[in-house]
């Protein structure tokens, strides 16, 4: 792989905060805002977890929605489709 194409891989187009992962479905963070969004996930999801814990398992339902939300945002944010990807190559 050169030089160039390794660049390239972590840019997004200004507006996006995801890219597609390069292997698998999904995405991964690009940006500050998308490391942030994602640590501010991680970081309720602990809080409800831990609140759950005291106060009962029922209040982990609270992480459906955290969860669907997170999502929908990283889908809507990221910088290209999401499909399962085999590598650089693309498909198999």
């Amino acid at each position: 792989m050169s030089g160039r194409q390794a660049q390239g891989r972590g840019r997004v187009r200004p507006g996006y905060w995801f890219r597609p992962k390069l292997y698998g479905l999904g995405a991964t963070p690009a940006t500050w805002q998308g490391w942030v969004l994602t640590a501010a996930l991680a970081a309720i999801a602990i809080a409800v977890a831990r609140l759950a814990e005291a106060r009962g398992a029922a209040l982990l339902v609270l992480l459906v929605p955290l969860i669907a939300g997170f999502i929908w945002l990283v889908h809507a944010k990221t910088d290209g489709a999401w499909r399962w990807r085999w590598g650089p190559g693309g498909g198999r």
